[in-house]
């Protein structure tokens, strides 16, 4: 019970102290493997197929998944080298106060994400007790992955990630999951598909946006658990390759269940046709089962990063009060709202995203040669409080990459068309807020 209790401490947004950063490459791998094996993730798969041929979608998910995990990986450092959460990282760029506009939008899409992963979770719960017990409670199974995963985010990432993941939830995964892709392998013929063409309603470099979407929407977390890491070498390898390969694999699964089954993505039902094909397998239903224990993790790592998130606008307010708050918010909301616009979900979630990340590495790598003065991130009047707690210059280069990103890739669900959406908007904007703050940063730093 004390080992428990002394994993479960609460840190704020202070920088971990150095006894604490316990978490080993094999952790951090564990970690990033466990969140990646998910339903939604091979839901954005059956989005990718027939639009793309099966080679095509298969070699999109391999660009896609390399460039966001390296992107994921790298901003995985920053937080293992300074010890701080992503939001409280944004004050050096942003300001102090700069920091609450991306940490209010952290806490809607966190919020957001939590409340889908419950959907997904208790659809699939109650779809597997329909089907095995004749039980029929949806609204059940909400409050049980309600409380379990806000129970979970209250014990926090090390209970988390060595009770739990690497003692039980990564290996029944890892097995299951070998176990789903020769069972799709061996139950369709997947030559059958290999040469047939896409249909065109998808482009190459939209697809990749697509499968870049899922890591780069752990960006403005991944700190939350990276300072807790040993060295910088494990956070950045262990967050980066650990999210790689269950990304790209249950990408692949779902483009694979989508030509194979016959299934279609629907966008206001995703995870129906999913399951189906799951369970359609054999044993099916015992993967599911087990699938569906793992997405418990997504469901806490949302919850858990949406209290730190919110400790950063008020720190006086301690993490299991808001992660208790936060919890109920969820609940309510996967109770009372349908799974709907997806793919403008992950659009409007790049948009903000990628060009701040764009703009943090230009700042910390280049312009501050990876130096943060820790005790100014903190202090009022100091050095990052700039012009009213605000960096103007950072806002309007994030603001000017969240416009190139949406003016490319407009939002199509919402019928708001985009000027070039076959491109893809992640790479222009992430170099575009790259670029134009590294430029005027190191402008404005001579004129000083």
């Amino acid at each position: 019970m004390a080992v428990l209790a002394e994993q479960a401490r609460e840190f704020g947004i202070q920088p971990i102290p150095e006894r604490f950063r316990v978490l080993r490459f094999a952790d951090n791998f564990v970690l990033w493997f466990d969140l990646g094996v998910s339903f939604l993730v091979m839901v954005v798969g059956m989005f990718l197929v027939p639009g793309l041929s099966l080679p095509q979608a298969l070699l999109a998910i391999l660009v896609g998944a390399v460039i966001g995990n390296f992107l994921l990986g790298i901003a995985a450092t920053i937080g293992a080298a300074t010890g701080i959460p992503t939001m409280v990282l944004m004050r050096p760029l942003l300001g102090l106060r700069g920091s609450y506009l991306p940490t209010v939008l952290n806490v809607l899409q966190l919020i957001g994400w939590a409340t889908f992963e419950v959907i997904v979770m208790a659809q699939a719960a109650n779809a597997l007790s329909v089907r095995l017990f004749g039980f029929d409670n949806y609204l059940l199974w909400v409050v049980f992955f309600g409380v379990l995963t806000t129970l979970m985010a209250i014990g926090g990432p090390i209970v988390v990630v060595k009770q739990y993941m690497e003692k039980f939830a990564f290996w029944a995964v890892l097995v299951t999951t070998v176990w789903l892709t020769a069972a799709v392998l061996t139950n369709y013929d997947i030559r059958e598909w290999w040469n047939r063409p896409g249909t065109g309603e998808m482009s190459f470099w939209l697809a990749v946006d697509l499968v870049i979407a899922m890591p780069i929407s752990w960006f403005p977390l991944v700190a939350d658990y990276s300072r807790f890491a040993r060295s910088l070498r494990e956070a950045g390898w262990g967050t980066g390759v650990g999210y790689f390969i269950p990304h790209a694999w249950f990408y692949a699964l779902g483009a694979l269940l989508t030509l194979a089954a016959g299934v279609a993505a629907d966008p206001n039902a995703p995870i129906a046709p999913l399951i189906s094909a799951i369970a359609g397998l054999t044993a099916g239903w015992v993967a599911l089962l087990v699938l569906l224990v793992d997405e418990t993790d997504e469901g806490f790592a949302n919850i858990y990063s949406t209290a730190v998130s919110l400790q950063n606008l008020f720190p006086q307010v301690g993490q299991r009060t808001f992660a208790l708050a936060v919890g109920l918010v969820v609940l309510i909301l996967a109770a009372a709202i349908p799974l709907v616009q997806y793919e403008s979900f992950l659009i409007l979630i790049g948009s903000f995203f990628v060009p701040l990340l764009g703009a943090l590495l230009a700042d910390y790598f280049v312009l501050r040669r990876r130096r943060y003065e820790l005790a100014e991130v903190y202090r009022v009047g100091g050095r990052y409080w700039y012009w009213g707690g605000f960096n103007w210059l950072a806002v309007a280069v994030w603001a000017v990459g969240v416009a190139v990103y949406l003016g490319i890739s407009g939002l199509p669900t919402l019928g708001l068309p985009g000027i070039a959406p076959w491109l893809g908007a992640t790479l222009p904007s992430l170099a575009v807020s790259f670029v134009l703050y590294l430029l005027l940063g190191r402008l404005s730093a001579a004129k000083s």
